[in-house]
């Protein structure tokens, strides 16, 4: 069992730059893997980047070179750090966990980019 808390949404204007974070209630160093998911109104949940325990990561096409996952062990955290915003990257942030029993979910954080 683990809760996850995003936190670090807001407003920002097109070309800005936030970090989102991802507070685990335990360690998280036996995850292999965590996610940051979104979604826009109106569109489906999408992956946009992930991170391994070896700190492999992996990025949607529409966010590679703008945003960088990392994951601090000590802290129980995984950041998303989100330069060059676009009023496409707007919608609810979710951190994700997959494990063999299920996958635990945030509540979510908004972010807003406006134009």
């Amino acid at each position: 069992q683990v809760q996850l808390v995003e936190s670090g949404g807001g407003l920002v204007q097109a070309g800005g730059s936030l970090s989102v974070s991802c507070a685990a209630s335990r360690s998280i160093f036996s995850f292999n893997l965590m996610d940051w998911y979104r979604q826009a109104p109106g569109k489906q949940r999408e992956l946009v980047a992930n991170i391994t325990n070896y700190g492999r990561t992996n990025y949607a096409d529409s966010v590679k070179g703008r945003f960088f996952i990392t994951r601090d062990s000590a802290k129980n955290t995984v950041f998303l750090q989100m330069n060059s915003l676009e009023p496409e990257d707007t919608g609810v942030y979710y951190c994700r966990v997959p494990t063999s029993i299920r996958d635990y979910w945030g509540q979510g954080t908004q972010v807003t980019v406006s134009s």
